[in-house]
C-alpha cells in the first residue's frame, strides 16, 4: 500500500485562492527572498487580479507596506476594491494614501470615485466641486494635469444654473478654472488656450479679445515651459517603484533625469518673480521624485535643505510667516523620510537632528538620538558619538558624559566611543588626565582590537610623552590581549616611534622581535625590515621596481606593494603628484584582453569559394594551420562514391 501523499503547505498569503500555478509560487518565493523584486510582483499581481478581492486583500496589504508611495501599486488595490463596490474599504485607502502619494492616476482615480459615490447626494455638485479643487490644489502643477483641468471644467459648464446671477457665477467659476490652467505648464495646454479662446468668444467676442490679450503673455511662456519640460525629461518613467539603490545603468539614468527635472524647476524657467511659486513647483518636484527615489537618503534631504534655505530668503525678506511654514514643512519631510521607507538611515537622523538643534528646539533633538538608539538592529556606535558632540555644543561636557555613560552600558557599542570621549575631554574639556582615564578603561574592554590601541597611542603621541608611550606598546604587544596576526601594524608603530625618539640600539632591538614574531613573513626577505626603517609616509629608499623585486609587503596594508612612487623616480614632484600617480596605476583594469593581431577579418559572400569556412551569415577564411592541411587535399570533386 503507498503512502499517502502529504499536502501541500499553502502560504497565508494565498489562502483561499485554489489552484496555484508554479511561476506564482516561485514568485512569491522571489518575493520572500528580494521583497523588491518587482518582477516577481508583477506575476503575483496578474495572478491576483484574477482572484476575489477579498482573498487577493492580504497580497495588497503586502504590496503597499512594501511600496508605500507607488501611485501605480496604490491604484491597482483601490481598482480592484471599487470593482467590488466596497467604498467603505476605498475611501479608507485614499486616506492613507492620498496625501503622501501625489500620482496624477491615483488622484484620477479619487475623483472618479466621488463622482461614482456621491452622485446621488442632494450636494453632489458641491462635493464634486470641491473634490475638484482639492486635487487640483495637490496637483494642479503636475505636467499631465490636463485631464483633470479639462474634466473640471466641463463639470462646471454643466451646472445648472437659474437666472442671470446663477449664470454669471457660472461663468466666473469656469473662467477663473480656464484662467488657472493657462498659466500652468503641462502638456495639451495648447488643446486647454483653444477651448478657452472658444469658451470666452462665444460669450462676448468684444470683452473676450481684451480677456484674451491680457492671458496670452501668461499662456506663451507656460507653453514653452511645457515644451522645455518635455525636452528635459524624455525618457523619465513616473510609474516606477521605488526601491533601494542597485546601481544599475537603467536607475542612474532615472535618477539623472529626475535631478535634471529638479534642476530644471530650481532655474525658475517661468522666469516669475514670485518666490512662494517657485518653492511650491519646486517642491512638487521633489515630491514627485520621491515617488519613484524614496529609498535615496540624498533625495530627501536636498528637499529639506532647500525647504531651510527657502525659509532664511523669506526670513530675510521680513515674511516671518511664510519662513515659518517653510521651516516647519522642512522638518516634516525629515520626519516622513525616517518614518517611512528610511527608518533605520542614520544620515538623515543625524541632518535632522541638526536643523532642530538649529532651531533652538534641543528636546527634540534628544528625542530624535533616542529613537533611533531604540532600533534594535543597527550599530548605534555613530550615534553615541554625534550624540555626545551635541551634547557638548549644546549643554555642555556633563551632558556629553551623561551621554557616554549610556553608550559604555549598550552592548552594542564599539570601541569608537571610549576615543571619542577621551578626545573630546582633551580638545573641549583640556583635561589630560580624564582623557587618560577613559582610554585606559577602554584598554581593558578592547586591547584586543589594533585600532583602538593606535588611537591610544596617537593620542599619547600628541602629549609627547615618550615613556607612557613606550610603556603602552610594551604592555599591549606582551600582554597576549592582541592577536599576533592584527598586531603587524602595531609593531610597524613601534618602529616608527623608536626611529623617531628613541636611539639606534632600541631601533635594532625592536626589529628583532618583530621579526621573530613574523618569520614567515620576513623569510628569505631582512631587507624589508630595512626598508621599514627608513621608509617615511609615501617616501621610500629604493624605487618601485627594486620594491617589487624584493618583494617587499607594507604590513599596514598586508598586500604587496604593486607600485610605489618615490623621489628617485621623479625628484621635482610633490607628494600629492607622487600619491596621484600611485592611485591612477592602481585604477587600471587588469582584464584579460583579445590578442587582435589574431582576429579574421568577417566577409560575407553569397556564393562561398571552395575550401571557405562557412557560418551563418558569411564565410570567414579558414584558420591557418586548416588552410595548409586543406592545399593538401585533393579537392572535393575528385571524391567519387559511385566509382
Amino acid at each position: 500500500m503507498s503512502a499517502p501523499i502529504a499536502k501541500e503547505t499553502r502560504p497565508e498569503l494565498f489562502a483561499g485562492w485554489g489552484y496555484i500555478p508554479d511561476k506564482v509560487k516561485k514568485a512569491q518565493k522571489k518575493v520572500e527572498a528580494s521583497p523588491y523584486d518587482v518582477d516577481a510582483w508583477s506575476v503575483l499581481l496578474r495572478e491576483a487580479a484574477n482572484q476575489p478581492v477579498d482573498k487577493a486583500r492580504p497580497l495588497y496589504e503586502l504590496l503597499v507596506s512594501t511600496f508605500p508611495n507607488s501611485g501605480r501599486y496604490w491604484k491597482i488595490y483601490t481598482d480592484q476594491e471599487m470593482r467590488q463596490k466596497n467604498y467603505d474599504r476605498v475611501e479608507k485607502l485614499f486616506q492613507r494614501c492620498l496625501m503622501k502619494v501625489l500620482n496624477a492616476d491615483l488622484w484620477k482615480c479619487y475623483l472618479s470615485y466621488v463622482r461614482e459615490t456621491k452622485c446621488t447626494l442632494p450636494s453632489f455638485r458641491e462635493k464634486m466641486a470641491q473634490a475638484y479643487d482639492f486635487a487640483l490644489d495637490k496637483m494642479g502643477m503636475d505636467v499631465n494635469s490636463y485631464q483633470i483641468w479639462q474634466e473640471y471644467i466641463t463639470f462646471l459648464k454643466g451646472v445648472e444654473a437659474v437666472g442671470s446671477y446663477a449664470e454669471n457665477q457660472r461663468i466666473t467659476a469656469v473662467r477663473r478654472v480656464y484662467q488657472r490652467g493657462i498659466v500652468n505648464p503641462m502638456i495639451n495646454i495648447d488643446a486647454l488656450w483653444k477651448d478657452y479662446v472658444q469658451y470666452e468668444n462665444s460669450i462676448n467676442p468684444i470683452i473676450a479679445k481684451k480677456l484674451l490679450e491680457d492671458r496670452n503673455r501668461d499662456y506663451q511662456n507656460a507653453r514653452r515651459v511645457a515644451k522645455e519640460f518635455e525636452a528635459n525629461t524624455k525618457g523619465l518613467n513616473r510609474n516606477n517603484p521605488s526601491v533601494p539603490p542597485m546601481g544599475t545603468p537603467e536607475e542612474a539614468k532615472q535618477v539623472e533625469l529626475w535631478k535634471s527635472y529638479i534642476a530644471f524647476e530650481k532655474s525658475n524657467p517661468l522666469r516669475t518673480e514670485d518666490q512662494t511659486l517657485i518653492t511650491k513647483r519646486v517642491m512638487f518636484a521633489y515630491e514627485q521624485t520621491l515617488l519613484c527615489l524614496g529609498h535615496h537618503p540624498d533625495i530627501w534631504y536636498e528637499a529639506a535643505l532647500y525647504l531651510e534655505n527657502s525659509s532664511k530668503i523669506f526670513a530675510e525678506k521680513g515674511d516671518i510667516n511664510n519662513a515659518k511654514v517653510f521651516s516647519d514643512e522642512a522638518a516634516a519631510i525629515y520626519e516622513r523620510a525616517i518614518t517611512t521607507l528610511l527608518k533605520n538611515n542614520m544620515l538623515l537622523y543625524f541632518a535632522y537632528a541638526d536643523f532642530e538643534e538649529a532651531r533652538m528646539k534641543y528636546d527634540k533633538v534628544h528625542n530624535i538620538y533616542k529613537r533611533f538608539l531604540t532600533i534594535e538592529e543597527i550599530d548605534p556606535t555613530l550615534a553615541y558619538i554625534q550624540y555626545m558632540k551635541f551634547g557638548r555644543r549644546a549643554e555642555g561636557i556633563k551632558s556629553a558624559r551623561g551621554i557616554f555613560k549610556k553608550a559604555r552600558e549598550d552592548s552594542r557599542s564599539q570601541y569608537h566611543v571610549y576615543a571619542a570621549a577621551a578626545l573630546m575631554e582633551y580638545y573641549c574639556s583640556k583635561d589630560s588626565k580624564v582623557a587618560f582615564k577613559i582610554f585606559e578603561l577602554g584598554l581593558k574592554k578592547y586591547g584586543h582590537v589594533p585600532e583602538y590601541v593606535l588611537a591610544y597611542l596617537e593620542y599619547l603621541s600628541h602629549l609627547n610623552e615618550d615613556n607612557n608611550t613606550r610603556v603602552l606598546f610594551e604592555r599591549v604587544l606582551t600582554s597576549g590581549s592582541l592577536p599576533m596576526d592584527k598586531s603587524g601594524e602595531i609593531w610597524l608603530r613601534f618602529e616608527d616611534f623608536e626611529s623617531t625618539c628613541g636611539d639606534l640600539s632600541s631601533i635594532l632591538k625592536v626589529e628583532r622581535r618583530r621579526f621573530q614574531n613574523f618569520t614567515d613573513d620576513f623569510k628569505d626577505k631582512e631587507t624589508a625590515l630595512l626598508i621599514d626603517r627608513y621608509r617615511y609616509l609615501d617616501l621610500y629608499p629604493c624605487t618601485s621596481s627594486e620594491l617589487k623585486a624584493l618583494g617587499y609587503r607594507d604590513l599596514i596594508k598586508r598586500s604587496a606593494i604593486t607600485q610605489v612612487t618615490t623621489h628617485h623616480k621623479n625628484p621635482d614632484a610633490s607628494s600629492s603628484e607622487r600619491t596621484e600617480e600611485l592611485t591612477d596605476e592602481r585604477k587600471k583594469p587588469e582584464y584579460p584582453k583579445p590578442d587582435l593581431a589574431q582576429m579574421l577579418p568577417f566577409k560575407p559572400k553569397a556564393f562561398p569559394p571552395i575550401g571557405a569556412h562557412i557560418v551563418p551569415g558569411g564565410v570567414f577564411p579558414p584558420p591557418p594551420a586548416a588552410s595548409y592541411v586543406m592545399s593538401l587535399l585533393p579537392p572535393p570533386t575528385s571524391f567519387n562514391p559511385n566509382s
